[in-house]
């Protein structure tokens, strides 16, 4: 098995946007292919972003929001605990990251994963050892 691949909240969002159809299939492929792989991970940060994002876009979609959170407790959440906020903090200042930003790079350390796949931050920027990944702009072919 590969590195593990860290996933930020707007890929799971994209997955479910029929506005961008683009963004929804490449966000879909790389859902599908980390589930099989089972290279994904997770945060309770993720899954709590994830959940008040959809039930705010479609507030008919909550039932759905709690199945796809249970299924992603699969993924092995990280947990925000002081070490975490200590690493994030770091961070945040060695990085100039928003705090929310820090915090999902310091979860992706703490889950020992290689890549974060997230359009929030610079595609290609190495922070302390975890590379980011566009999902729109890398197949995921490209990191098996």
């Amino acid at each position: 098995m590969t590195a593990p691949i860290f996933v930020d909240t707007n890929v799971f969002i994209y997955a479910l946007d029929d506005a961008d159809l683009k963004k929804r299939d490449a966000a879909r492929a790389w859902r599908a292919e980390l589930w099989k792989s089972r290279r994904g991970r997770i945060s309770f940060q993720v899954l709590q972003e994830f959940y008040v994002k959809v039930t705010q876009k479609w507030p008919r979609a909550r039932q759905g929001a709690q199945s796809e959170v249970r299924d992603l407790l699969a993924w092995k959440p990280v947990t925000v605990d002081e070490g975490l906020l200590e690493r994030a903090w770091n961070l945040q200042d060695r990085y100039k990251l928003s705090f929310w930003d820090a915090l999902i790079v310091a979860a992706a350390k703490a889950a020992a994963c290689r890549y974060l796949l997230t359009e929030d931050l610079q595609a290609d920027q190495d922070l302390e050892g975890v590379v980011v990944v566009d999902p729109f702009l890398r197949d995921p072919a490209a990191l098996s």
